[in-house]
């Protein structure tokens, strides 16, 4: 499979080939960005760490993914999925290293962010490479089960995780991570093809050399920001940390019940993104198009999360459902990074998803380490802690709400939506 392919669209073997080796090595992705949430309690204990450390190193994992997304989409468009994800996963490789031989917690950050920045690619080469060799409907169904196999990365961050702390430790997975990320690597050596200028249509090759300018100031670009920074990267940091602190500290949950929590509400994410990827390319063919279902089901996770805040302890056992209908309620936002892909030329594509890329990671950072400073902040005021983790939810769900607004109101100048 290392022959230069020179047709645009790849045959149906081929395809599947190259989608199942770019997907394990974002499944790695997902485990790697999903496992701190698993192990906040451990290392809580072990280096001492307060709610907004916990959040800082979290989101030390999506500090070092966003810084890399300008850059990368530049790569992409130039040189290909497969040249770039090789070299970003050498550094992920080295980031698991230095995590699993920390012994401070600025170690440990140094360790999350050179994991960010090492599968910042995993998801954007393929999305490049989709764009230009799978037709659109076949575009749309490989989104979603890309993110349906982050789901599995998700899912086995949880439980299995935890069984396997007693009997190996967190340093020690870490060490095994840095195996598999090598495995990947092989995988997309020998199955996807290598990047073929010579394939992009006439007059894109001088466009490919463009600014981010004209990504930027696309409308259609603009009027998705702000969902993508909240509701999708809320999303993303409430999925892969704060659902677990809020079960333990605000619904009560021990450390094995919040794992279990997190594995059933991963499950859920998991069948929801294959779900969307068995109906888009129906939907597609009928005209429902991505800006009539994101207006249409995204208010469900408003409605979802003000019932967690304003329940909070009285919650209960619910506790864990009620993150995971959130969850599975915020994928129609998931349906905007296509979107943006499609909104633009194939030689920009690389550019575009990976600017709306940052935009997302940019926005988990923000929340996952804003969520722990608000928490503490309030805590700082006089709140109790269970107050202080429904106050700062408060501030976060407003938030989502606004940038849901703003995106019934800008105008789109995408006919493809």
């Amino acid at each position: 499979m290392r022959q230069l392919l020179t047709a645009t669209v790849l045959p149906r073997r081929v395809a599947i080939l190259v989608f199942l080796a770019f997907a394990f090595a974002y499944f790695l992705s997902a485990l790697i960005r999903a496992i701190t949430a698993t192990l906040s309690p451990t290392l809580t204990l072990q280096f001492a760490l307060n709610a907004s450390d916990l959040g800082l190193l979290a989101g030390g994992y999506f500090l070092g993914f966003a810084a890399t997304q300008l850059p990368l989409g530049t790569w992409l468009d130039r040189h290909g999925p497969r040249t770039v994800i090789l070299g970003f996963l050498g550094v992920a490789v080295l980031g698991c290293v230095a995590f699993s031989i920390a012994t401070s917690f600025s170690g440990l950050l140094a360790g999350r962010i050179l994991c960010g920045v090492g599968v910042s690619a995993c998801l954007m080469a393929p999305l490049t490479g989709y764009r230009r060799w799978f037709e659109a409907a076949a575009l749309m169904r490989a989104n979603s089960w890309m993110l349906m196999t982050g789901s599995f990365g998700m899912v086995a961050s949880t439980l299995p995780v935890q069984w396997l702390m007693p009997i190996m430790g967190w340093r020690m997975l870490f060490w095994g991570l840095a195996v598999l990320l090598l495995l990947s690597m092989l995988l997309i050596a020998w199955q996807v093809p290598k990047w073929d200028l010579s394939v992009v249509p006439a007059g894109a090759a001088g466009r490919a050399q463009a600014s981010y300018a004209e990504v930027w100031k696309h409308p259609y670009f603009r009027k998705m920001t702000p969902i993508g920074f909240f509701s999708y990267g809320g999303l993303v940091a409430m999925q892969t940390l704060w659902a677990a602190p809020w079960m333990i500290k605000v619904g009560g949950y021990s450390a094995l019940q919040a794992a279990s929590g997190m594995f059933w509400i991963n499950i859920s994410m998991l069948c929801a993104f294959w779900t969307w990827g068995m109906v888009n390319p129906w939907l597609v063919r009928r005209g429902h198009h991505t800006d009539r279902m994101i207006a249409r089901g995204l208010p469900l996770s408003f409605l979802l999360l003000a019932a967690l805040i304003v329940m909070g302890p009285s919650a209960s056992t619910l506790t864990a459902a009620l993150w995971a209908l959130y969850c599975v309620s915020c994928t129609f936002v998931s349906l905007a990074q296509p979107a943006v892909g499609m909104a633009f030329a194939p030689a920009l594509a690389g550019r575009a998803l990976s600017a709306y890329n940052l935009v997302i990671f940019a926005g988990v950072f923000v929340v996952q380490w804003g969520v722990g400073l608000a928490v503490d902040g309030f805590k700082l005021l006089g709140l109790s802690e269970i107050q202080a983790f429904q106050s700062a939810m408060s501030v976060f769900l407003l938030c989502c709400v606004l940038s849901y607004f703003y995106f019934l109101i800008a105008k789109s100048h995408n006919p493809t939506t």
